[in-house]
């Protein structure tokens, strides 16, 4: 490796890789919080490696003198034994970043153009709106220029307030799709809390500033399992409820049953005055509703460690509740079809009962060989007895 004399392609690297495709620097640069100058030391030959290299020390000067952007070099006179004095080039000094993009070339040219096309249009709303731009420079770059311009006549159209507590899709705007505003959701809210001062981040973020309801996340699937829950659901066999609407919300009947896994969900059988909820898997915020507490209720889950979390974490929820198909006898039936459990929990659920505890300890030991029976490797006529007799001992 070369002990001296940095070339213009290696200072041109070096610039690239530590300034301009460094995105925190490149960042820092363009807002000032990084100062110029950059300042980069060329390590010139002494007296000795000149002589033991003189094609080579030529080449280094001759490079230099060649260089475009003489402007940011800085040269010495320097007298070498042999050689005599030798206009020497010492460091490369760039004071600016329009003369850092020069050094680069065409490519970070094009480049900081771009940056210039898209930010006009928005810093047209506001100049101030300007560093906001630059730290959201990855975000800005991968616009297109009519997004740019959207972006433009989005924001002075949103206000404090103006959701009403609608969803953020049914937002009254005039010539910019609602898919648009949540794609660039983070990219806008910067901007918005940039113009209003903070306070849309004081607000808790765009949806609480602007009021709009926040998109229904967690959902589950209720089932009516008679003709009667089914009409007090306005006749719909099957129906998908967010948590949060869940939770809210009483369903019909006197018998809830909670299921882990979706397709076991569509194997249940008519049973008289219940509803299924089905296909949350862990997601059991919603049984902390009050309204279940005046239900019979009873979980399914597969016969392995994690469905025994769930229950007991579900559990947790309504202490009245009680299991179904999670018992010695079901999983017996069907041992042959027991598969072992790719990442089974280690702790030990708190909310079993003795019966239920001692199968988990079972599994987890493996003492029926595999470790697993999935919801739906039980047979139907199994299901159908056991539900019969949930229903029944009530």
């Amino acid at each position: 490796m070369k002990e001296w004399g940095l070339l213009p392609e290696d200072v041109c690297r070096q610039l690239q890789q530590k300034e301009w495709d460094h995105p925190r620097h490149l960042r820092q640069r363009l807002l000032g919080e990084r100062a110029f100058p950059i300042r980069i030391n060329l390590h010139p030959p002494s007296g000795k490696q000149a002589l033991d290299d003189v094609a080579g020390f030529h080449a280094f000067v001759d490079a230099w003198r060649s260089w475009p952007h003489q402007a940011q070099l800085e040269w010495k006179l320097k007298r070498y034994s042999q050689l005599g004095e030798q206009d020497i080039p010492l460091a490369v000094v760039i004071d600016s970043i329009q003369e850092l993009i020069g050094c680069l070339g065409e490519s970070a040219i094009k480049r900081s153009r771009q940056w210039q096309l898209l930010m006009a249009p928005i810093l047209e709303v506001n100049q101030n709106l300007y560093p906001t731009l630059i730290k959201q420079l990855n975000r800005v770059e991968i616009l297109r220029v009519y997004e740019a311009n959207m972006i433009a006549q989005l924001l002075p159209q949103l206000i404090q307030g103006m959701g009403c507590g609608c969803y953020l899709r049914a937002l009254p705007i005039e010539g910019v799709d609602t898919k648009f505003l949540e794609k660039n959701q983070t990219l806008i809210t910067q901007l918005l809390d940039e113009l209003h001062k903070g306070a849309v981040n004081r607000s808790g973020g765009l949806f609480s500033w602007l009021n709009c309801a926040t998109n229904p996340t967690d959902w589950l699937w209720v089932r009516p399992l008679c003709t009667m829950t089914q009409q007090a659901l306005g006749g719909l066999p099957v129906l998908r409820l967010p948590t949060e609407v869940l939770k809210a919300t009483p369903l019909p009947g006197v018998r809830t049953i909670v299921v882990e896994n979706e397709q076991s969900g569509y194997a249940l059988p008519e049973l008289v005055g219940a509803v299924a909820v089905f296909g949350g898997g862990r997601n059991l915020a919603w049984m902390e509703a009050d309204w279940l507490q005046q239900k019979q209720i009873s979980y399914w889950g597969d016969l392995d460690s994690w469905g025994f979390l769930f229950l007991s974490e579900a559990r947790q929820r309504q202490p009245h509740l009680t299991s179904v198909l999670m018992d010695r006898e079901t999983l017996l039936l069907h041992q042959q079809r027991m598969v072992e459990e790719p990442e089974p929990y280690s702790g030990l659920p708190e909310n079993l009962t003795e019966a239920e505890y001692r199968l988990y300890l079972e599994l987890r030991d493996g003492v029926h060989g595999n470790t697993r029976l999935e919801q739906e490797r039980i047979s139907a006529d199994h299901i159908l007895a056991c539900l019969g007799n949930w229903v029944a001992s009530e």
